[in-house]
């Protein structure tokens, strides 16, 4: 998985699956587009004005569980 923030156009992306071709995108909510394969699979998800909806846009912490 890949997360990145373009400060300039305040877009935060998260990238599911790498190298995985965008059949449809489709913004659920205003501001959050999410990215399907051909096969109905979510592949990345972009969430545009992210300095609002976010509490920090350059700090990620990933954590697994069991």
């Amino acid at each position: 998985m890949k997360v990145s923030y373009d400060k300039t156009t305040d877009t935060l992306s998260m990238v599911l699956k790498d190298n995985t071709p965008v059949a449809e995108s489709d913004e659920d909510k205003p501001g959050v587009i999410l990215d399907y394969d051909a096969l109905g699979n979510l592949v990345s998800i972009e969430i545009l004005d992210a300095s609002t909806r976010v509490t920090e846009t350059r700090k990620v912490e990933f954590q697994t569980i069991g």
